[in-house]
């Protein structure tokens, strides 16, 4: 028998996806927003990628609680001359979605180790892909479990780095907004940091299909993401020397050397965790879809982000806008009316929010996020 996850583990796997990229540029775009338009926008972007998780959670429940996201979408589209070739299609287009979102964390993480130890960049990219892949070797029970443990260190360095904030305040909190191109890119980075919907799956077959604790893990997953949010927008933009595009850098560097360790420590921990579950996604797609062993599928659904990451001037955001826009448009071509379309002939875990006006406010807001990824 299958070792469950308990429900703290699932709830981790959900954050861990979520508290990457998006989380660390969010204090270096949101400062231009304004403090209210800021919180405005985390809470609409929470209530809308929450009801997003739940659709994929109730087609995943609906498609036997086993399949990833490749298999949940075909069993919806059409049968016959045509289905081999969306599902080639489909895969191609998820393939290149998290084969980039994956290289976001090995660029990301690299600067980070060449500015802690001082080494090359290219060398920092394959000292944080070594770590980082070998998670995708196991069971979604191992993912939870390290998960879970790398969650008590970046809750760990997150309380440290509030408290020394609070002896560092230097930076007055802007409450005026700079235009409306800067509120879009906020909004379409803010539901990228919510995005964990290739976790979603794991969760619901490591929770064996159990719809009330699904619905909890998501919730407090994603809940547990907003409040990491809130503190780095927040103390970040107190108590910054400078805002950079990872925020930690800045950060860091206005509290004191040891904030700048332990903020390298949060930043690869957040990084980490993403990339665990993003790997571990795409290597039971991989495995769905091609006829190879699970050695040929790990080695598919790692090695070409490292590849990627070593394209030349592909700079921590321009991953991060590239990847939140090809999730934005996948989501709103393929999921959401798939959604549609499965809860008019059973019954939906979203009760009474399974209705047409609610499903076209998430795709408008999927649309949002892909033109602000643009920006």
């Amino acid at each position: 028998m299958k070792k469950q996850l308990t429900l703290f583990e699932a709830s981790c796997i959900i954050t861990g996806y979520g508290i990457g990229s998006g989380v660390l540029a969010m204090p270096y775009i949101s400062a231009h927003c304004g403090v209210w338009a800021t919180a405005l926008i985390l809470a609409l972007a929470f209530g809308f990628s929450y009801l997003l998780h739940l659709m994929i959670a109730d087609l995943a429940l609906k498609s036997g609680g086993e399949g990833q996201i490749v298999s949940i979408l075909m069993s919806y589209l059409p049968k016959g001359k045509s289905e081999k070739p969306m599902k080639t299609a489909l895969f191609a287009l998820l393939a290149v979605v998290l084969f980039t979102n994956l290289a976001v964390y090995i660029a990301g993480a690299a600067e980070i180790l060449t500015g802690l130890l001082g080494i090359p960049l290219w060398l920092g990219k394959l000292i944080f892909y070594i770590f980082a892949a070998f998670v995708a070797m196991f069971s979604v029970k191992v993912l939870g479990v390290c998960e879970k443990y790398a969650m008590y260190g970046i809750f760990a360095a997150i309380a440290a780095l509030v408290i020394g904030s609070l002896f560092h305040i230097q930076n007055p909190l802007s409450y005026t907004c700079s235009g409306a191109l800067q509120l879009l890119s906020f909004f379409s980075v803010a539901m990228f940091a919510f995005v964990a919907f290739f976790s979603v799956p794991q969760v619901v077959k490591g929770l064996n299909g159990d719809e009330k604790k699904i619905k909890k893990a998501i919730a407090f997953g994603m809940g547990m993401n907003l409040a990491i949010m809130i503190l780095v927008i927040l103390f970040a933009q107190l108590s910054s020397a400078e805002l950079t595009e990872v925020s930690m850098t800045g950060w860091s560097r206005g509290i004191g050397l040891w904030a700048q360790l332990i903020g390298s420590a949060f930043t690869l921990l957040a990084m980490l965790t993403t990339y665990w579950s993003i790997s571990m996604a795409l290597r039971d797609i991989v495995a769905e879809t091609l006829p190879v062993d699970d050695r040929l599928c790990f080695v598919i659904a790692s090695v070409p982000s490292l590849l990627i990451a070593f394209i030349p001037s592909a700079g921590f955001l321009s991953f991060l806008n590239l990847t939140a826009g090809a999730i934005a448009i996948l989501i709103a071509i393929f999921l959401i009316p798939i959604f549609h379309k499965s809860h008019k002939t059973t019954p939906s875990v979203l009760g009474r929010a399974a209705c047409a006006p609610v499903e076209v406010l998430v795709f408008l807001a999927y649309l949002l996020m892909a033109a602000g990824s643009l920006i």
